[in-house]
């Protein structure tokens, strides 16, 4: 009999150790933890341990995906609250971003709109945005992630220290409309923001950014 028969013999007939017992201490085998021959019940034992450990990594980790979930659940009905409790649209955008950067602990956060309505266009977030700036958000589907290669957008930061990283979201009022405006976060940390990062959340945040703002465009 060769191995698989000797295999396929032993699952079609659990009782085999029960009417052998005295083969679950006879047979040896070497422990990968241990470094020695072991029984086979050690080895079983072994065995239901590790796949334990397994199980408790895995609910540890389900576990604090669960915590930093409800933390940004959290923080996200906090910043939405902040937007529905302003009484001026013309604050809108500070409360906006000067909420991303409180509440969700982010170094930087500004924006520019365009097209906005008459009584707006004396205003910080109406500055005159160049158009390569607006051709790049453009063509954004989703948040733009990675280094900051000089764009512009990232010289709209005030900031001491260089930017290195920018997350860029493109606005607009629901999906393949045009976009009317650009949300950028940065950092002067290269890791904070990278191609590879999720955008799941970004996505969410523009959205709802859109939705707040275009009560300052023009219709």
């Amino acid at each position: 009999m060769n191995p698989t028969d000797i295999a396929t013999y032993l699952i079609q007939h659990p009782q085999f150790f029960e009417e052998h017992a005295e083969l679950l201490s006879a047979i040896k085998l070497t422990s990968p933890v241990m470094g020695r021959a072991i029984s086979l019940q050690e080895r079983q034992m072994e065995v239901v341990r590790e796949k334990y450990r397994t199980l408790e990594l895995k609910l540890s980790d389900l576990m604090r995906n669960a915590e930093e979930n409800h933390d940004i659940t959290r923080k996200f009905q906090r910043w939405t609250r902040e937007l529905l409790m302003a009484r001026n649209d013309v604050d809108l955008p500070h409360i906006l971003t000067r909420g991303l950067q409180d509440i969700f602990d982010l170094p930087h956060a500004t924006l520019r709109l365009w097209n906005v309505a008459p009584e707006f266009a004396h205003t910080w977030f109406a500055e005159p945005v160049n158009d390569d700036a607006r051709l790049f958000a453009k063509g954004l589907q989703a948040p733009f992630c990675g280094a900051n290669q000089e764009f512009e957008a990232a010289n709209w930061i005030e900031s001491d220290a260089a930017v290195q990283s920018v997350a860029m979201l493109p606005l607009r009022v629901q999906a393949g409309a045009a976009v009317f405006g650009l949300l950028v976060l940065g950092s002067p940390d290269p890791a904070r923001y990278t191609k590879d990062m999720a955008t799941d959340f970004l996505i969410q945040i523009a959205d709802t950014a859109s939705a707040a703002l275009t009560c300052l465009i023009q219709q």
